[in-house]
C-alpha cells in the first residue's frame, strides 16, 4: 500500500511541476494567502513551527499531533479592497481511526461591477472562492508525516471551476534541542472543471521547507522558511519598461524565496510576533518608497480555555491586512461539564 501511495504522490508532483507557471498567472491563488493570525504575523509562510496551533495544519499537515485534538479555531481576515476571508479548523480523536483534522476557508470578493465590451453597465456580480480540507498525521519517533486532501471551488463573476488537491508534509523534532524542521509539497492535484471550455486553469503548486529553533537562554523563537523552491528566478523585470538599475541582483533573487519570522515568548500565555517577506516587500513597495511593505507583526494571549491572536501586515498604499484568530480548547469545556 505504501508503494502505491508514494507512486501517486510522485505522479502528482510531476504533473504539478510540468504545468507550473509564475505567480499571478495561475488559478486558485487564494490558497497561498495566510488566513490565520500566526502564519500572517510570521511573514505568511511557515512549515516548521510545531506548536499548540491547529491552524498550522493548513501550512503543513504534519504540524499537528494527538495533543491538538479538541482544538477549534475561527479566523477572520480583512484583506485589501474590501475582500474578506472566513475560516475554521478543528481536530477530533476518532479512537482507533486516529486524530483527524478538517476545516474550510472562504474568500469573499464581494460584489463586482460588470460591463460588456462596449462599456454598457451589466450590473453587479458576486465572486468568491472556497476550500474544504481534511487530513491527519502520524508520528514515528522524531518524525511526523501528514497529508491533507482539499476540495476547491472558485466562482468568479458567473464562471465556475473546481479542483482537487493534496498537501503532503513532514516535520522533524530534535529529541533534545528546541529545533524543528519541516517540508511540504503543496497543492498537488488536478482541475476537475474549467471556468470555460477554452480555459487552462493551474493549481499553485509549491515546494516549501524551513526550520524553527529557540536558543536555550533567549526568550526568542526564530523561523526561516523557503518557498517557491522548485522555481528559480521569481523576480519581475522588464528591460523595455524598467531602468537598468532596477534589475534584481543575485542576492535579491535568492532572498525573494526566504521568509523570516520571530516570536518573543514573554510568557507561556503571551507572545509577540514579527515577520519579514522580501518578495512581498518588492512587489508591494511604491516607486518612491518601500515603507513597511513586507513586514508584519502580531500578538497572542491565552485566557484559560481561549486563545486570541491578531496580526497586521502587507502595508501597501491600499492599506494593510488584518488577521484575527480565536481558538478554544473544547476539551476543557466538556471536562468541566460546561457543554
Amino acid at each position: 500500500m505504501l508503494k502505491e501511495i508514494i507512486a501517486v504522490v510522485c505522479l502528482l508532483v510531476t504533473c504539478s511541476i510540468a504545468t507550473a507557471q509564475v505567480g499571478g498567472q495561475r488559478s486558485y491563488e487564494f490558497l497561498n494567502i495566510p488566513y490565520s493570525a500566526r502564519a500572517s504575523g510570521l511573514g505568511g509562510v511557515n512549515v516548521s513551527l510545531a506548536d499548540v496551533d491547529i491552524n498550522m495544519v493548513y501550512s503543513n499537515p504534519a504540524l499537528t499531533s494527538d495533543t491538538l485534538s479538541g482544538l477549534l479555531s475561527f479566523n477572520y481576515l480583512s484583506y485589501f479592497a474590501d475582500i474578506n476571508s472566513f475560516s475554521f479548523a478543528y481536530q477530533h480523536d476518532l479512537g482507533k481511526y486516529g486524530a483527524w483534522f478538517f476545516g474550510a476557508n472562504h474568500f469573499d470578493y464581494g460584489t463586482i461591477e460588470s460591463f460588456d465590451d462596449t462599456g454598457v453597465d451589466l450590473g453587479e456580480v458576486d465572486a468568491g472562492e472556497t476550500v474544504i480540507y481534511v487530513g491527519r498525521s502520524h508520528t514515528m519517533g522524531s518524525f511526523t508525516l501528514g497529508a491533507s486532501l482539499k476540495f476547491i471551488n472558485s466562482s468568479i463573476t458567473g464562471y465556475y471551476s473546481n479542483a482537487v488537491a493534496m498537501d503532503v508534509g513532514g516535520v522533524f523534532k530534535h529529541p533534545s534541542q528546541k529545533l524543528t524542521a519541516g517540508m511540504v509539497l503543496k497543492n498537488m492535484g488536478l482541475v476537475v472543471s474549467e471556468y470555460t471550455d477554452s480555459d487552462n486553469a493551474k493549481l499553485p503548486f509549491d515546494v516549501q521547507l524551513g526550520a524553527s529553533f529557540k536558543p536555550s537562554h533567549m526568550p526568542f523563537r526564530f523561523s526561516f522558511t523557503g518557498y517557491n523552491m522548485y522555481r528559480g528566478d521569481i523576480s519581475y523585470y522588464d528591460a523595455t519598461k524598467m531602468q537598468a538599475e532596477d534589475e534584481p541582483g543575485a542576492f535579491d533573487k535568492i532572498f525573494r524565496h526566504i521568509v523570516i519570522g520571530t516570536e518573543l515568548l514573554l510568557t507561556k500565555n503571551v507572545n509577540l510576533r514579527v515577520g519579514y517577506n522580501h518578495l512581498i516587500r518588492k512587489e508591494l513597495k511604491l516607486e518612491s518608497t518601500s515603507g513597511g511593505a513586507g513586514f508584519s507583526f502580531g500578538l497572542m494571549f491565552r485566557v484559560k480555555a481561549f486563545e486570541f491572536a491578531y496580526s497586521r501586515g502587507g502595508y501597501h498604499a491600499a492599506g494593510a491586512t488584518n488577521n484575527f484568530t480565536l481558538t478554544a480548547n473544547t476539551n476543557l469545556f466538556f471536562r468541566k461539564g460546561k457543554l
